[in-house]
């Protein structure tokens, strides 16, 4: 019998390939205990303590979570509280939480059994697949009972270059009488340059087709302007309908070359991306000019009359400065008001030096809820809570000491739980095929079974 050649590089890769899984193992047991104990901390919320909008805000400040995925891991948080075979499954480190994720979404008590199956034996692809062909399903067949205009929706948001992206969802009727409005408005600019073949259509080249959808998207903004304009709007809301850009006189009288790519250091749409100099220059010439003036450091100087409400200029210099509520842990920049750090009525003034933005949340608890705010050196604000504790901006994340290992510590930790380099790995044989149709079936039957009334 030939002995087994020793390959070091193979050797080296299944050494390393067993290290990785098992620390994966102690990472999911490790994520579950912080699950467990970040639900009793939300559920007896003491995040209001520090006097924070939510649990996931302090899980921004202070655990230096993004706020999309602090909402994510609350939700499954509290969900696997009424589902103890994947919280056990999870503790123990024998699923991920990329499979805990997804199955929490669809889980109830009625299939869970069976997603734990799935889990098991699948990826996490697996997974994530046939929860998401299942919601499908749920949507398509809530969409039959409740008729097809139920699920129109519009979404926007602004892209990473400034553009603004729309995406829309319309009901049959209202989709056509989209297209007619927009192609009523292409037909208004010039045509485009289209090459006639011999039987006489239109040759579309590429480039063609990039001009057709710049038009749109030219259209659609001038059927805006033109609703706006219409009688369709009350004529004494304008600040509504206000687009406000912030530009400096200095790049208004350039008339350098070279000054016309002048972007958002000196140009910029409020609450928005920068602009350059020339769009601003093309913006003021058909727009009213509000002047503001800053010092050299770019702090707004004091400007209005003195007064206990704060004058319209005074909060256009307000919001340039602040950019939204400066309570720590705050992430609201819409809604705010503008507040007197020494009160109006005890001989505070209405100026900058004196005003803070404050979300309609904080501003109720520093005037009701104990919290107190003072400007202390260099401008800088403090707030305190009702027990007069500094509330401080800073996470609260304690790096590993220096030399210590910190997977020592996470198998002291778990050490009963007997995890090892195959504790994770899912046992799917790679030439096996999923059944999606079937397996959707399954997951149906038993919301089925759970609830009868949407029998089909």
């Amino acid at each position: 019998m030939a002995a087994v050649r020793s390959n070091p590089a193979r050797d080296r890769a299944e050494a390393l390939a067993r290290e990785l899984t098992e620390l994966c193992a102690y990472r999911y047991a490790l994520e579950a205990k912080f699950l467990s104990l970040l639900r009793e901390f939300d559920t007896d919320r003491c995040w209001e303590r520090l006097g924070l909008h939510s649990c996931a805000h302090w899980l921004n400040l202070k655990c230096g979570i993004g706020l999309n995925a602090a909402r994510e891991k609350i939700r499954v948080a509290n969900a696997l509280a009424g589902l103890p075979l994947i919280s056990t499954a999870f503790a123990e480190g024998r699923v991920s939480y990329s499979k805990v994720r997804a199955m929490t979404r669809v889980a109830a008590p009625e299939n869970e059994e069976y997603l734990m199956m799935i889990a098991k034996h699948g990826t996490a692809y697996h997974v994530e697949k046939l929860v998401r062909l299942y919601r499908r399903e749920c949507r398509l067949r809530a969409a039959q009972k409740k008729g097809p205009n139920s699920t129109r929706a519009l979404h926007y948001h602004t892209d990473e270059d400034g553009m603004l992206v729309i995406e829309a969802r319309l009901s049959p009727e209202q989709g056509a009488l989209v297209l007619k409005a927009l192609e009523a408005a292409v037909e208004q600019q010039p045509d485009v340059t289209a090459e006639t073949s011999d039987d006489g259509s239109e040759d579309v080249t590429a480039e063609t087709r990039e001009t057709i959808s710049a038009r749109r998207a030219d259209a659609l903004a001038e059927i805006a302007e033109g609703y706006l304009g219409s009688e369709n709007v009350a004529c004494d809301t304008a600040d509504r309908h206000q687009v406000v850009v912030h530009v400096t006189a200095e790049t208004l009288a350039a008339t350098d070359e070279c000054d016309r790519h002048v972007t958002a250091e000196t140009s910029c749409l409020e609450n928005g991306p920068g602009d350059t100099a020339e769009t601003s220059r093309r913006m003021a010439c058909d727009a009213s000019l509000v002047r503001l003036v800053k010092d050299p450091k770019g702090e707004p100087l004091s400007i209005g009359r003195k007064s206990r409400t704060i004058p319209p200029p005074m909060r256009r210099a307000l919001i340039a400065r602040d950019k939204g509520c400066r309570f720590p842990g705050c992430t609201h920049t819409r809604f705010v008001d503008g507040h007197h750090i020494e009160h109006w009525a005890n001989g505070g003034e209405t100026s900058l030096g004196n005003l803070v933005l404050l979300c309609r949340h904080h501003h109720r608890l520093v005037h009701e809820g104990g919290f107190t705010c003072t400007r202390r050196f260099r401008g800088n604000v403090e707030f305190r809570d009702p027990e007069g504790v500094l509330l401080s901006n800073e996470p609260a994340l304690r790096p590993v000491p220096r030399g210590e290992d910190p997977t020592a510590w996470l198998r002291h930790r778990f050490e009963r739980l007997g995890i090892d380099d195959d504790t994770c790995v899912s046992q799917w044989y790679a030439g096996d095929r999923m059944d999606w149709d079937l397996a959707v079936f399954h997951l149906y039957e038993a919301e089925r079974q759970r609830t009868p009334a949407i029998n089909p």
